[in-house]
């Protein structure tokens, strides 16, 4: 399957759709009806896949300097490329790679068909130039904003008619949270630090480190390290940036290069029309905010989780700081790193001058500091007077990939989630009448329930409200099907875990490889849907013999000391590297 369609239009030749509707699964009974032909994905090809990742990463870091040059000029500021790695790196290593792959969509569409019309909807909503990271982030994973992004390539294709189409609407992305702290609660605990946040003010130091989005998993643990560091107690609130406008005529420019191939050329033309415009109109006003942060002016130290990605005013007075001489750390914030590869990482490790992992270090790489788990678990207790569920845990990727990295991109989701009716058509009986699946909270167009109402309508779904250290609770067996968060939880609390997953789209890194290979010989991890239901089966009637197990105990405790490391203060840890590094520096 891929993210283009031809379907017959009126006088029978052939036309080009393109989008995710083509995704949904109420969609299907409409195209099955009609002349349709789904194209493969272009990244299927693994070779392919990687050929591009390089080229990609080339291109983002020619392009990174141009446009910080260029941006520099225009906003008479003189900031390094650093700075502006940090600010605008991420939107346009997500942009980059979502437009080359949009475009290898449509060649290979141009390619196999004599097409020469597409339509192309008018009086979208969300077809527009985003404000921010964040914002760009919510309008990407929309149905409107990848037709309007499409229809852009297509314009780039010479001999192409536009056949217009009014929008019925539908589709539209979530609006962005309003509010700034991110998962941070507002619980009696917040709002006492943010009094006490104000009324101390006068007391921080302009080399305080900062810590921002440390993601320990409560309010406590990130007001401890700053009591540990010798600071007063302090909250940062970032608010969101302010949202200006795109405006035509400043985007009325270009840069490029006279040895420029195909995409390269299209990439540089469309990066100044999606700039967000924070980094082009909004700029001033994102400098004037700022300015008016009441952050400490020299920190030694600045320390983030999450903020250094998607929030562009913190980024934008990181970086800053940064150029003045603070050190920027960044703590580990889930699952896949360390273990599979990604551009999110690889960005992070870029920016960073020390990167705080789970457990985890890289001989390539000097600027990963093992700590362990930076969001202390625990198990709620259970109603149960012993778990007797086994709870299969799904996870998501979005129909049209943002991203490049080692999981199931676009419609190799239909593959993965074909692996999971596999699997539970495998299962006995005994284990299949105790099975959960626990389905990602955000369901990204995919409509995973009425897919497996089909499927396995017999088939008990969690909706992905509930928390998961609740379902963990309840779990006799707790089974993982990515390379995510959930098995690294898992483990680290010490439920029974299998883990299986294609590890041909979830490619394993090679440092990770033998704890792999050590886990699939005691029957953690599998490759196979199969080979995982039958082992889960095989053990069902007494999963404690089989997780407490010699063998399987010494993999499964070297495993979690090099990916989940836990039982220890993680505070003390983070706070003994924040020190050491500012000395260093």
């Amino acid at each position: 399957m891929s993210t283009a369609i031809e379907e017959t239009w009126g006088d029978g030749e052939p036309v080009l759709f393109l989008g995710e509707w083509c995704c949904r699964y109420s969609c299907w009974d409409r195209w099955s009806k009609l002349d349709a032909e789904v194209l493969p994905y272009h990244w299927n090809d693994k070779a392919k896949l990687l050929c591009d990742r390089q080229m990609l990463t080339g291109l983002h870091e020619v392009l990174l300097a141009e446009l910080a040059a260029e941006l520099n000029e225009r906003h008479d500021v003189d900031h390094g490329l650093r700075y502006w790695r940090i600010l605008l790196g991420p939107w346009l290593g997500y942009f980059v790679q979502t437009l080359f792959d949009r475009w290898a969509t449509v060649q290979a569409a141009l390619n196999s068909s004599d097409l020469s019309r597409t339509v192309s909807l008018f009086g979208l909503e969300d077809a527009r130039v985003p404000k921010n990271m964040e914002d760009y982030l919510h309008l990407g994973n929309g149905q409107q904003w990848n037709h309007f992004l499409f229809s852009r390539v297509l314009g780039e294709s010479a001999g192409i008619q536009h056949l217009p189409l009014e929008s019925k609407g539908g589709g539209q992305s979530t609006s962005a949270d309003e509010d700034g702290w991110g998962e941070v609660s507002m619980g009696r605990l917040h709002r006492l630090a943010q009094a006490v946040s104000r009324g101390s003010r006068h007391l921080t130091r302009a080399t305080d480190v900062l810590a921002v989005n440390a993601c320990f998993g409560s309010l406590r643990d990130e007001l401890r390290l700053q009591w540990l560091l010798g600071q007063v107690p302090a909250l940062a609130k970032i608010p969101q940036p302010v949202s200006v406008d795109s405006d035509v005529e400043s985007r009325r420019w270009q840069f490029g290069a006279s040895n420029e191939t195909e995409f390269e050329a299209v990439a540089r033309r469309l990066v100044v029309e999606f700039l967000p415009t924070a980094y082009l109109e909004g700029y001033q006003a994102l400098c004037d905010q700022v300015d008016g942060l009441r952050l400490p002016k020299r920190p030694s130290v600045i320390f983030t989780s999450a903020s250094h990605f998607y929030d562009d005013l913190f980024k934008a007075w990181c970086g800053k700081r940064v150029e003045d001489g603070s050190s920027l750390v960044i703590g580990q914030h889930g699952g896949h790193v360390g273990i599979g590869w990604s551009f999110p990482h690889d960005h992070q490790v870029d920016i960073a001058d020390r990167f705080l992992s789970w457990g985890w270090s890289d001989s390539k790489e000097p600027k990963v500091q093992p700590v362990g788990m930076l969001k202390a678990l625990n198990l709620p207790e259970s109603g149960e007077a012993e778990p007797s569920r086994a709870v299969l845990v799904m996870g998501c990727e979005p129909a049209q990939s943002s991203y490049l990295s080692s999981a199931a991109l676009s419609s190799q989701f239909l593959d993965y989630l074909e692996e999971q009716y596999e699997f539970v058509e495998t299962l006995s009986p005994a284990v299949r009448d105790h099975l959960t699946v626990r389905l990602f909270l955000q369901d990204l167009e995919w409509e995973q329930i009425l897919r497996w109402r089909d499927r396995h309508p017999m088939v008990a779904l969690d909706d992905g409200e509930r928390p998961i250290l609740d379902l963990l609770s309840e779990s006799k067996l707790f089974i993982t099907t990515n390379n995510g968060t959930a098995f690294l939880e898992s483990i680290s609390l010490g439920v029974p875990t299998i883990i299986f997953w294609d590890t041909s789209r979830w490619e394993i890194l090679e440092s990770a490889q033998p704890l792999f290979d050590e886990l699939t010989m005691v029957g953690v991890f599998h490759a196979t849907p199969r080979s995982a239901a039958t082992h889960v089966s095989r053990i069902w009637s007494d999963v404690q013999s089989w997780w407490t197990s010699e063998q399987v105990v010494d993999v499964v405790t070297r495993f979690s000391d090099t990916y989940c490391r836990g039982g220890f203060d993680i505070v003390d840890q983070v706070r003994r590297n924040l020190p050491a590094l500012a000395r260093d520096e």
